[in-house]
């Protein structure tokens, strides 16, 4: 169609109006109706995978332990980059990967939870930087996409939206997947479009979110291939594997039974060997050095060193398991035709491995993010449950540093190739010279977006939906598929994460590490002021690994970089820096929306199941009262009394939940599985309407204890205590629900979703209370005390 202005979106035609004539019969010439809007003609089919949480020396086809033939072939019949970086944080990285502009400069300086106002860092894309995807559903392609999303504002989760930046507004017409960081594996919270729905199968049945995210790709191909044979697809494949938790399907979690018993010193020189070997670094490249404050594994005890290694092993075959599932999809499109026109790009991991399981790894490492570190005994006491949906696990910090060799540090840390570089393979049958070829030119996430268009033959519209466009600050790589050695075009990039920052210039690197990414859920932590970091220097054109420091033998060129990198940070919204985590968010006038801002009592209904914790009542830190409305109607002719849950916040491996067990009202506080607070009514609840009360007495501060009150109909039933409540949240994927629960279960008393029967529950209220009020059940006892 060359009579379309591709350069605004929706498309315009250029070409005049075809002039009418007063009668049918005497019309010559042809109207062009309202004619599809087609792509390019040899457009290609685009299949872009991401990986979640894989370092650089992580896949066997860069040289790590974790067996990847997916990747092994798709770079001998393609093209493996060994220089090819991210931001250091996933929303970060899949934002910058969407839009072609630098993370920041599309409001995503943080994931989406730790948003605040300032420009770079609230957590919404503007309408002047759209989306690859909406670009090319413009320009005639499908657009689908299957997976970890993570850039959805969490206020903007609810019904009432806004859904702009949900994954079906920034222009994919399917969406199948999770919005959040993470998702639980087995039981995961699960939307189709904005609808949200239950798994297929249950874990019992064989269920992993990895198979289900490929099934459903694979069916929208299929589909478009039978229904629209010609028009080229988008499709958008971001795991969230391998993400912790390191969830495993049964057949793969004993396949590196034994290889990692030597520790991670050895790994991290096993695979430099290899990496050499194969041509992904220098012959010359040394081990970067290791990072400061985590132990070399000489220095853990044999219980440790097992508990470590079962760990590292549930990694690696949650790893091949994910890859072989993109095999499967890669299979599939062979057999059917499609892959001989289709560009695949492969991000081997969207940061860094991960340092967030803490020094021994962690059996539920949801405590972790609150602070409270498992122990050894915790993971040898629950052994045979790791990797299986009665954990949540993640691996101890020190094998992420193996596992980004040769390089320093880990994700988060956006100042060294520990936390950025990490593998791309690039596979076009017949498009990519000298298939099996290493390429070596410097790239950056950011780039993607330019150059799928590339291969597209499309250009970046200055027009979408009427919004100016912000130009793209990627560099296309397409250049590379025909010339292997060509020259570097992407020369200079910034980079920063929670203070973490850095900039590359034409070679050289000046770097500064801020904090220790294993502390990030660590309040407190005493961190050097931003004026006084200490920068290094390296001359990656001689030192890939940035293992010899140069700031002292070239201040001047340290100083240059450095005001660079100020400028490119005032150019790209990287100011004010801001090196907190969980407090980022402290001060009203720094905090972003939240849909129930402002409001001490809530009504609760039962179709609003699936609320986002971020977006839900404020129920950490505080006393509040849950009062659930309901009828009980008789029993019925089987005499099954009423049950389910009226009122459930996160899951298995935290939460909290209001139910009825055998028509017993019963609230149950599950603080990350290792305290249990219960009150709970000594009677079935008797037909008719009835209102069940739960206070929660809070003793004030952080992370204190609280009384458990349960009422019914005003009187009291039931009482209880626990003694340490969750600082800051239950979880990353969990959410609050009314009248069922999804994903896990909080109690062990029940299984599965839990809906409520044998009774009508009309709606929960939730009465939040102010640091000074005093709980209902504390105020009764005084006054009973004073008469």
């Amino acid at each position: 169609m060359s009579d379309l202005d591709r350069h605004v979106l929706p498309a315009r035609r250029l070409a005049g109006r075809i002039p009418a004539e007063m009668d049918r019969r005497h019309q010559q010439d042809a109207f062009p109706g309202a004619e599809q809007v087609h792509a390019p003609d040899g457009a290609p089919n685009i299949l872009l995978v991401m990986l979640d949480d894989v370092g650089f020396g992580t896949s066997s086809a860069f040289g790590g332990p974790c067996r990847t033939s997916t990747i092994e072939r798709l770079a001998r019949d393609g093209a493996g980059y060994t220089r090819f970086h991210t931001t250091a944080l996933c929303s970060p990285t899949r934002a910058a990967t969407l839009t072609g502009r630098n993370h920041h400069s599309v409001g995503m300086g943080v994931i989406s939870e730790m948003a605040t106002r300032a420009p770079g860092y609230t957590g919404v894309r503007p309408d002047s930087a759209a989306t690859v995807a909406r670009v090319l559903r413009g320009n005639g392609y499908a657009t689908g996409a299957f997976g970890k999303m993570h850039q959805t504002p969490p206020w903007e989760t609810t019904t009432a939206g806004p859904f702009d930046r949900w994954p079906t507004e920034e222009g994919f017409d399917t969406f199948y997947g999770f919005l959040g960081a993470e998702a639980d594996h087995f039981v995961p919270v699960l939307y189709d479009g904005r609808r949200q729905v239950d798994p297929p199968r249950t874990p019992e049945e064989g269920y992993h979110l990895t198979e289900d995210l490929v099934d459903r790709a694979i069916r929208w191909t299929d589909e478009l291939g039978s229904f629209a044979p010609d028009q080229p697809w988008f499709c958008y494949l971001p795991f969230g594997a391998v993400h912790a938790p390191l969830h495993v399907p049964e057949s793969y979690r004993d396949r590196y039974s034994g290889e990692f018993d030597d520790g991670w010193d050895a790994l991290r020189e096993r695979t430099l060997a290899r990496q050499k070997e194969l041509g992904v670094v220098p012959e010359d490249t040394e081990l970067g050095p290791w990072a400061p404050g985590l132990p070399h594994w000489d220095e853990l005890d044999h219980d440790e060193r097992r508990v470590a290694a079962r760990l590292m092993e549930l990694y690696a075959g949650f790893l091949e398991h994910t890859d072989d599932q993109v095999g499967r999809m890669i299979d599939h499109l062979e057999a059917t035709g499609a892959l001989e026109n289709t560009l695949v790009l492969y991000m081997v991991g969207d940061n860094g491995a991960s340092t967030e399981g803490g020094r021994l790894g962690a059996f539920n490492y949801l405590a972790g993010l609150n602070g409270i570190p498992s122990t050894t005994e915790e993971l040898l006491e629950n052994w045979d449950s790791l990797g299986g949906p009665e954990s949540y696990p993640h691996f101890p910090s020190s094998w992420a540093l193996a596992l980004n060799t040769p390089y320093q540090w880990a994700k988060q840390v956006a100042s060294h190739y520990g936390g950025t570089r990490n593998g791309l393979v690039a596979h076009w049958p017949g498009r990519i010279a000298e298939p099996g070829r290493l390429r070596h030119q410097w790239h950056h996430c950011v780039d993607i977006t330019p150059t799928i268009l590339e291969a597209a033959g499309l250009p970046m519209p200055h027009t979408v939906d009427g919004v100016a466009q912000k130009p793209l600050e990627g560099v296309g790589m397409a250049y590379t598929f025909t010339a292997p050695d060509a020259p570097d075009r992407h020369t200079t990039q910034y980079f920063e994460i929670f203070g973490n920052r850095g900039i590359y210039d034409h070679g050289w690197t000046a770097v500064t590490a801020q904090r220790a990414p294993w502390l990030m859920a660590t309040g407190g932590v005493d961190l050097t002021p931003l004026s006084e970091s200490r920068w290094e220097l390296y001359d990656t054109s001689v030192d890939w690994s940035q293992s010899r420091d140069l700031a002292a033998e070239h201040p001047e060129i340290l100083e240059r970089l450095k005001t660079k990198f100020i400028a490119e940070a005032a150019r790209y919204d990287v100011l004010p820096l801001d090196d907190s985590t969980v407090g980022r968010q402290a001060g009203a006038e720094n905090r972003p929306p939240h849909p129930m801002a402002g409001r001490s009592s809530i009504t609760l209904y039962p179709h609003m199941d699936g609320l986002n914790e971020k977006a839900a009542p404020k129920l950490f830190n505080r006393g509040f009262l849950l009062s659930a409305s309901l009828d009980v109607a008789p029993e019925d002719a089987e005499g099954d009394p009423c049950e389910g849950v009226l009122l459930s916040l996160g899951g298995r491996f935290g939460g909290m939940a209001l139910y009825l067990l055998e028509g017993v009202p019963v609230f149950e506080y599950n603080f990350f599985g290792r305290a249990r607070g219960k009150a709970e009514g000594t009677a079935p609840l008797a037909p008719g309407a009835h209102t069940v009360e739960l206070e929660f007495a809070y003793d004030g501060g952080i992370a204190a204890g609280a009384d458990l009150v349960l009422f019914v109909d005003g009187e009291q039933l039931g009482a209880g205590r626990i003694a340490v409540t969750a600082p800051a949240m239950f979880s990353m994927n969990e959410t609050l629900d009314v009248g069922r629960s999804r994903g896990s279960a909080v109690s062990h008393a029940y299984d599965g979703a839990f809906p409520v029967r044998g009774a009508v529950l009309h709606h929960v209220r939730v009465d939040l209370q102010s640091g000074t009020e005093l709980p209902r059940a504390r105020r009764e006892r005084i006054e009973l005390a004073t008469h």
